[in-house]
């Protein structure tokens, strides 16, 4: 059954509502950058029609093959945790719907996102495209391989879960650099920031999470 269609001239006041909300949400304080960067990306464009009556609202939507479009809370959160500079250069494993990607966009000199199934890869790429998201970089493939030929990057984000961190994507994070990453089976994740300090990681766990399973070759 179809969600009721929302007046297009009520997104913007649904998108302030929302921002206004999660700048006093949750035990994590949000960082101003990263919902200014929210502010500026309309989350309807990200999601089929017939659920963007639900964009501005703070939950999770699908947007087809089982995968779906983050809440907007774990969005901004995540984006707060990598602490993104404009010269720095990030890795997205999971494109989705690319809206996670257009946020990262606002606040980095450049995004590369790797997406494993193609159709959800081609509707981003041009939806990004129609956004005028120039500076982000789309690859489809198993995002447990990451990007090895744009690396190294001084932020890694990923928005599937795995049991375990890919070693590739830590041979492609910078010295220094931030990865944030739900890590753990299906029913039992946990959203960690992870630093790379000397070629060894240092991790620090942020919130109990649940996101759709890492497929490619972490699942064989």
């Amino acid at each position: 059954m179809n969600e009721p269609a929302i007046n297009r001239a009520n997104f913007d006041a649904a998108r302030k509502r929302l921002m206004e909300e999660l700048s006093v949400t949750g035990f994590n304080p949000m960082d101003a950058r990263a919902l200014a960067a929210m502010s500026h990306v309309p989350r309807h464009e990200f999601v089929p029609d017939d659920k963007q009556s639900l964009a501005y609202t703070d939950m999770a939507l699908p947007i087809g093959h089982g995968q779906t479009i983050s809440q907007p809370y774990i969005v901004v959160l995540m984006t707060t945790r990598l602490n993104l500079q404009p010269s720095d250069r990030v890795l997205e494993i999971g494109t989705g719907s690319g809206y996670q990607a257009a946020v990262l966009a606002q606040l980095a000199a450049e995004v590369h996102t790797v997406e494993i199934i193609e159709p959800l890869s081609q509707r981003a790429a041009a939806t990004l495209s129609r956004l005028g998201c120039h500076n982000v970089h789309l690859h489809v493939g198993d995002g447990c391989n990451g990007w090895p030929e744009a690396a190294p990057f001084d932020a890694v984000i990923v928005t599937c879960a795995p049991e375990q961190v890919p070693q590739p994507l830590v041979e492609q994070l910078k010295d220094g650099g931030r990865m944030i990453i739900p890590i753990g089976p299906e029913w039992d994740q946990n959203l960690v920031l992870l630093r790379k300090q000397g070629g060894r990681l240092e991790q620090s766990a942020v919130l109990p999470v649940r996101f759709v399973p890492m497929t490619g070759w972490v699942r064989r």
